[in-house]
């Protein structure tokens, strides 16, 4: 997979550059539905099978990521905590008097 590749995939999506799975296979379903031959939209079936062709990338790259669990990466994805965690010894907005 080339990065070109990736990027023409996500354009069929319709995504930005940050994308949750449920995001994805939800879009993947939408799309599936309008361009599936069945539809009555596309006769030569070559829609859905580019649309599951981008499909399988974007999975083969999530599948490919590496998660990072460290304490930076956590705060990055749960900004909610990482601001709970950084004003809670505050007087004023942690609640401690």
């Amino acid at each position: 997979m080339t990065y070109q590749e990736l990027q023409q995939a996500l354009k069929m999506f319709d995504l930005g550059e940050q994308a949750t799975l449920r995001e994805i296979k939800t879009r993947h379903r939408e799309l599936a539905k309008r361009y599936h031959p069945d539809a009555g939209n596309r006769s030569d079936g070559e829609a859905i099978r580019q649309l599951n062709e981008a499909y399988r990338l974007l999975l083969e790259y999530i599948h490919q990521y590496r998660f990072g669990f460290d304490e930076d990466t956590f705060y990055e994805q749960c900004p909610e905590e990482r601001i709970r965690r950084q004003f809670e010894e505050d007087p004023v907005w942690g609640g401690h008097s």
